[in-house]
């Protein structure tokens, strides 16, 4: 965890909360499963059955926006899922008010477990600066973004990271930010250039802000993020009339 991140669309990581199990697809070849086991965070695989030993919370970390100075968007457990089943509803609640404290930050909350996110939407803070998105990896993920518009948060966006296939039935109503990337890492699974162009398109024509993050490969700058030759690194603005506290 850091106040600084080489992630392209983020400047900071927070992690209140490390380990994880896998879920679908785009989690086969997991960035921070690979880390934490290679620096020793977790001792076993990310799978549901070692759940209950991978995935830790971390209370000391809580308050640490608190003393960064100036702003940052802020990525939101980068190495776990703040929805995680095991992660306690007080937790989340506590993660969400220190967010809603820190209005110098845009805090960025990405999660695969989105039937989670909307049941208890209702009981969390949602100002302005705290953004939430979900991963959709392939078209049978895409009633993901159903569950994250019933969500009262100024910013939703979709991480189409991992991309292991074409999103046709993907409906972009209410969203206002989508990212999109190829896989790296051992075994990185090759992505059509065509899946990202047909999102970047779809993008314009609804005005939601399109950001490519990479194409991926054995590293995540191993091919760079050029996409037709230029790069796309746009962001979203919030929807202030939507942005309530509970």
């Amino acid at each position: 965890m850091s106040d600084q991140s080489r992630i392209e669309w983020t400047d900071a990581t927070w992690n209140p909360v490390t380990g994880c199990s896998k879920v679908s697809p785009g989690c086969a070849h997991c960035y921070a499963e690979t880390l934490s086991i290679r620096f020793g965070w977790s001792k076993r695989p990310w799978t549901p059955e070692n759940a209950g030993e991978n995935v830790v919370l971390h209370p000391e970390r809580l308050q640490l926006p608190r003393h960064w100075r100036g702003s940052r968007r802020v990525f939101v457990n980068s190495m776990s899922d703040l929805f995680h089943e095991l992660v306690p509803d007080e937790y989340i609640r506590d993660v969400f008010e220190v967010m809603a404290s820190c209005r110098q930050h845009q805090f960025q909350t990405l999660t695969k477990r989105p039937e989670r996110l909307a049941a208890l939407a209702p009981r969390l803070p949602w100002p302005e600066n705290i953004w939430i998105g979900v991963t959709i990896e392939n078209d049978r993920w895409v009633h993901r973004a159903d569950f994250l518009r019933t969500v009262p948060a100024a910013v939703r966006f979709i991480s189409a990271e991992p991309l292991l296939g074409p999103l046709p039935s993907l409906d972009l109503t209410g969203i206002d930010w989508l990212i999109a990337g190829g896989e790296s890492g051992n075994g990185a699974r090759r992505p059509d250039a065509d899946w990202f162009r047909d999102l970047r398109d779809r993008c314009q024509e609804q005005e939601v802000a399109f950001f490519f993050k990479q194409w991926g490969g054995r590293t995540p700058k191993a091919n760079g993020r050029l996409l037709d030759g230029r790069t796309w690194d746009d962001y979203p603005e919030a929807r202030a009339e939507l942005s309530i506290t509970a």
